[in-house]
C-alpha cells in the first residue's frame, strides 16, 4: 500500500450486513487513490485503487459481473 503520513480513515460500507458478515472498509489515500480492507481482518491485507480502478470496479459489481 502507498505510505501515508497519517492512520488511514476507514469507513464501513453502506451495503454492509446487520451481523457484520460481507464487510468491507474503504479509505482515502494520496492522489486520489483508495484502500480497501476486510473489516473482519482490519490488520490483513488491504487492495488499493486508483480512482479509475474504483470506478470501474464498482461499475462491474453494480452490473452483477463480480461476485
Amino acid at each position: 500500500m502507498p505510505e501515508t503520513p497519517h492512520p488511514l480513515t476507514w469507513r464501513k460500507s453502506t451495503y454492509s450486513g446487520p451481523n457484520d458478515e460481507n464487510c468491507v472498509e474503504v479509505a482515502p489515500l494520496a492522489k486520489g487513490m483508495l484502500a480497501m480492507r476486510d473489516s473482519k481482518n482490519p490488520n490483513g491485507a488491504t487492495l488499493t485503487f486508483t480512482s479509475r480502478e474504483w470506478k470501474r470496479f464498482i461499475i462491474q459489481i453494480k452490473s452483477s459481473q463480480i461476485r
